[in-house]
């Protein structure tokens, strides 16, 4: 059975997956401190907490209570996320453009130095 593709995030929602990907579980306001700290503008509670709220609607992220606070965890990794968005971008692109999507994709990979080639060519031999 195939995974679901997680939606593409705002970047707003990276931000805050960002946060959750760095811990196994945290608070609104965990993740508040942690956007804030690296914010020029400081985000309410309440803009945090909605789009967790949101993430967990989504299915991007888990969600359970302990005791008065929500605790979050991250669905997928960053990198099982990143896999399957680019796996559906690529799909979407190589439908909508066909082969000239192909070849700008291969024109790329030509222009890669030999050792990310192979390694590329290992990943993918490797799945």
């Amino acid at each position: 059975m195939t995974k679901p593709t997680p939606p593409a995030l705002h970047e707003l929602e990276a931000k805050v997956m960002e946060q959750v990907w760095l811990r196994d579980r945290a608070t609104v306001r965990e993740i508040l401190d942690a956007v804030n700290a690296k914010a020029a503008k400081q985000l309410a509670y309440t803009t945090i907490m909605t789009i967790m709220s949101r993430l967990h609607g989504k299915g991007l992220l888990d969600r359970e209570r302990d005791g008065r606070s929500d605790v979050y965890s991250a669905r997928h990794s960053r990198e099982e996320y990143m896999e399957l968005r680019a796996q559906t971008e690529v799909q979407a692109l190589v439908e909508e453009f066909g082969e000239a999507a192909l070849v700008h994709f291969a024109r790329q990979v030509q222009s890669l130095d030999p050792e990310r080639r192979e390694q590329l060519r290992r990943m993918a031999r490797d799945g």
